[in-house]
């Protein structure tokens, strides 16, 4: 297995370790832990991770896969950003469109069409 690249960057003075669209389809909690050891190691308080690069079960919320990664995230206290349109999937599933809507309302997962849309929130 190949790790894609990943880039820290900072925006808004806040470290985030943006992810690469290539690479590997992340199904599971196992296929982030990489990512979450990365940005601990370069100090990120947050990981982009394109939409594209999610698993199809990512986005049924009864596969439970969703929120293990969120979980993940949560319990090393790191922020998660899906970035990108993830609009077919939650026109398909209100449960889904609630879970992205709570989502975007907290402070640890958010997801967000594009970068610009990230730097307004790390402004607030």
């Amino acid at each position: 297995m190949s790790i894609p690249v990943s880039t820290l960057q900072t925006i808004n003075d806040v470290p985030v370790l943006m992810c690469a669209a290539e690479g590997e389809a992340i199904r599971g909690e196992g296929a982030v832990l990489d990512l979450i050891g990365d940005a601990g190691y370069q100090g990120a308080e947050w990981v982009v991770i394109p939409a594209e690069r999610f698993d199809d079960a990512f986005f049924r919320l009864r596969s439970r896969v969703a929120g293990d990664i969120v979980q993940k995230f949560a319990n090393y206290r790191l922020g998660l950003v899906v970035l990108g349109d993830v609009s077919r999937h939650v026109e398909s599933s209100s449960a889904l469109r609630d879970f992205v809507r709570e989502c975007n309302r907290g402070r640890q997962t958010w997801f967000l069409a594009d970068v610009e849309e990230l730097r307004a929130r790390l402004t607030d």
